[in-house]
C-alpha cells in the first residue's frame, strides 16, 4: 500500500511538472511572437520614415573572375525598389560608417548599376558564414551580399523583409478577390515562415557539424553529406518558392489584361 502511494503521488508530481512546463513554454512562445511582430512593425516603420533611409555599403558577388566587389546600396520603401551604384566616398563623411544602415544620401550624378523589385522577393540568410545573405527576385535576378558583420546583416535582412512583406500584400490587394486574398496570403506567409525556419535549422546544422568533439570530426564524409544534402535541399526550397511567386504575379498579370 505504501509503494503504490508513493506511485500515484510520484505520477502526480510528474503530471503537474509537465503540465507546468507546458504553461511556462507556451508563455514564452507567445511572447517571443509578440516580439517578433513588434520588432517587423518597427523595421517597417523606420525603412517607411522619410527621415531615414535604408541604404549602406555592402559586398556584392558579381563572378568567379571579379569577386565580391563593394556597391552603395539604396532602398525606396514607396516603390519596393534596391538599387546599387558605383561607391563614391566623396559623399561619405568621416564620421560615417560606410558599412551600416544609415542615412547617407544616394550618390549624386550617378544612375544605378543595376536595380530589383522587392515585391515578392525572398531575402535569406547564408549559411556560408554570418555575413553573407541572398536576394530571390521574382524576376529571377539572385543577389548574393555581403555585410560587415552579423548585426549590420541582421538590419539589412530585416528591413528588406518587411518591404518585401509590405509589397507583397499590396499586389495580392490590387489583384485578387478578398477571399482569394486571404488564402493566397496567408498560405504564401505560411510558406515563407516555414522556410525561414528551415533556414535556420540548416544554419545550425552546419554550425554543430563545424563544431563536432571526438572521436566524430567535422570532415566525416557521413557528416559532410549531411550538410550537403541540408544545404541543397534548402536551396531547393527556397528556389519552389521564388517559382511559386512569380507564377502568382503572372497569374496576377494576367487577370489584370483580363480585367482591362
Amino acid at each position: 500500500w505504501f509503494r503504490e502511494r508513493n506511485t500515484v503521488e510520484w505520477d502526480f508530481v510528474v503530471l503537474f511538472s509537465v503540465k507546468f512546463v507546458v504553461k511556462i513554454l507556451r508563455k514564452l512562445f507567445r511572447r517571443k511572437s509578440k516580439t517578433k511582430k513588434r520588432r517587423m512593425e518597427s523595421n517597417l516603420e523606420k525603412v517607411l520614415n522619410p527621415n531615414r533611409s535604408l541604404c549602406g555599403q555592402l559586398y556584392k558577388y558579381t563572378n568567379v573572375v571579379k569577386g565580391w566587389q563593394y556597391r552603395w546600396f539604396t532602398v525606396d520603401a514607396q516603390a519596393g525598389t534596391l538599387s546599387y551604384y558605383l561607391c563614391d566616398t566623396t559623399n561619405q563623411s568621416e564620421d560615417t560608417n560606410p558599412h551600416s544602415v544609415g542615412t547617407a544620401p544616394t550618390p549624386k550624378n550617378q544612375t544605378p548599376r543595376g536595380q530589383v523589385h522587392l515585391a515578392c522577393a525572398v531575402v535569406c540568410p547564408s549559411v556560408e558564414d554570418s555575413r553573407t545573405f541572398t536576394i530571390s527576385c521574382a524576376s529571377g535576378d539572385t543577389l548574393k551580399l555581403r555585410a560587415s558583420d552579423a548585426r549590420a546583416r541582421q538590419e539589412w535582412i530585416d528591413g528588406l523583409r518587411a518591404i518585401t512583406e509590405s509589397h507583397t500584400l499590396a499586389i495580392a490587394n490590387d489583384s485578387l478577390p478578398a477571399r482569394e486574398h486571404l488564402a493566397a496570403s496567408d498560405a504564401m506567409g505560411a510558406a515563407r515562415q516555414q522556410l525561414q525556419a528551415t533556414e535556420l535549422c540548416n544554419a545550425t546544422l552546419a554550425r554543430t557539424i563545424e563544431a563536432v568533439a571526438p572521436p566524430l570530426s567535422h570532415t566525416d564524409p557521413d557528416l559532410l553529406m549531411l550538410k550537403a544534402l541540408s544545404a541543397a535541399n534548402t536551396q531547393c526550397l527556397i528556389q519552389c518558392l521564388n517559382l511559386l511567386q512569380r507564377y502568382s504575379e503572372i497569374q496576377a498579370d494576367t487577370r489584370s489584361e483580363v480585367a482591362f
